[in-house]
């Protein structure tokens, strides 16, 4: 009995301890995380001075300063083999002028070559090195697709006749091309490539962008990563709608970039993150993904122990105040750990109520998903009702700053044990990934 007694005092002591650490934890929250300060920054990202941030104009030139300028007042560290937190890259958008090629010494229909490429002009030849595969009949065409073109080298693909009716298809990743000394050629045939020679010219169009990251070092697990981000892109300058041309994207997604600068000013100032932190704004969310998929390439995913990517937490959720949802929360248990840190307040985290309009897949956490690493998206946007959504209305008027700030609160308070190391999230099956 004495034993018994004395585990029941020690549990209702443990109980007391935990309902301290809350109560001191959101004390130290409220002391930093504050309306008036969501509501300078929020005004600022989402203003007409901004002109709606659209990739490569100067609004989004403009934003980028801010951002940095916020990352270096907290005090933070530039990424390692960047300045000024810009993380710079270049898209390129080739126009296909023609080609020449051959295989095994016959001439191919230019049909069933196609060149993905950066150069203006290539020729290349079984000579040349090139690494050469074969995408075989049965086989996933676009994913294997997409990893031989994210191995950055020469490649060379032959890919079975079966996919004659996609085949053109694989010209998309033209689109979403990074300026690389590299090419992949893709050719339609059967047979094994003995000798071949392709000869391409393309119009190559540059687009400079650039990501805003910052770090602050971990204390003693500096090689394991945390990451929170949000996109500070949006569509820009538009189809007037009341007199007004410019979409400022105030929740879209000023809201989450306003987010992750005061949660990178909040854990300057606790400086206790036994894990390092990573605050990352991301460019080109809206035309592709481009600046997620940059940031995925330079940084090892086996590193990173969890992903808040937050996207439009300006506005209530359909079950009100005090609560946000979670994208992809069957994939990883990362979403039962935040509710377990938040027991005791009065937030709560709910899974996507949108599963079919597979939000998993359509932001920022997306590529890092696809490469094992439990990378979710925070967001409070009514899918079904959203007035605002890419119209020159989303402006700050329409957001509740005030609740706003209690769901950053909020994350800070459930992101907890994974900052300190207690928590590691479980990892994504990458094969259960569409």
């Amino acid at each position: 009995m004495l034993i018994l007694f004395s585990m029941k005092k020690i549990l209702i002591l443990l109980s007391f301890i935990a309902a301290g650490y809350i109560l001191v934890a959101q004390t130290n929250v409220e002391n930093i995380i504050n309306v008036s300060e969501v509501t300078r920054i929020q005004k600022i990202l989402s203003s007409d001075d901004m002109l709606g941030r659209m990739v490569n104009t100067p609004g989004i030139e403009k934003a980028a300063s801010f951002i940095a300028g916020e990352f270096k007042k907290a005090g933070l560290q530039s990424l390692e083999g960047i300045k000024n937190f810009r993380q710079e890259f270049v898209m390129v958008s080739p126009r296909f002028l023609g080609l020449k090629a051959s295989l095994n010494g016959a001439e191919l229909d230019d049909k069933k070559v196609i060149v993905i490429t950066s150069q203006p002009s290539i020729k290349a030849t079984d000579k040349d090195g090139y690494l050469k595969v074969r995408i075989s009949e049965g086989a996933n065409l676009f994913k294997e697709a997409s990893n031989y073109m994210a191995a950055n080298k020469n490649m060379l693909v032959m890919v079975d006749e079966s996919f004659s009716s996609s085949f053109n298809r694989l010209t998309g990743f033209k689109r979403q091309l990074f300026k690389s000394p590299n090419q992949v050629i893709f050719i339609l045939h059967n047979d094994e490539a003995s000798t071949w020679e392709v000869e391409a010219q393309h119009n190559i169009y540059e687009l400079p962008m650039a990501n805003i990251v910052s770090i602050l070092p971990g204390k003693s697990k500096n090689d394991e990563f945390v990451i929170f981000s949000a996109h500070y892109d949006h569509v820009g300058i538009g189809k007037p709608i009341n007199g007004d041309s410019i979409y400022n994207g105030a929740n879209d997604d000023a809201s989450g970039v306003t987010a992750v600068i005061m949660l990178a000013d909040y854990y300057k100032k606790r400086n206790n993150n036994e894990r390092t932190l990573v605050f990352v704004a991301f460019t080109a969310e809206e035309s592709g993904g481009f600046g997620s998929s940059y940031f995925s390439t330079r940084i090892n995913p086996e590193k990173v122990s969890a992903m808040f990517n937050i996207e439009m937490v300006g506005t209530e959720s359909k079950w009100g105040r005090n609560s946000a949802f979670i994208t992809g929360y069957d994939k990883t248990d990362m979403g039962k750990i935040l509710e377990k840190n938040l027991r005791g307040t009065n937030f709560t985290f709910h899974p996507d109520p949108y599963p079919d309009q597979q939000l998993f897949y359509r932001s920022d956490n997306a590529t890092l998903a696809r490469l094992g690493v439990p990378a979710h998206t925070i967001s409070t946007a009514k899918m079904e009702d959203e007035p605002h959504y890419h119209k020159p209305s989303d402006e700050i008027e329409t957001l509740d700053l005030k609740n706003m700030t209690s769901i950053i609160k909020s994350i800070i308070l459930s992101a907890r044990s994974i900052v300190s190391g207690e928590d590691s999230p479980s990892r994504v099956n990458v094969n259960e990934l569409r």
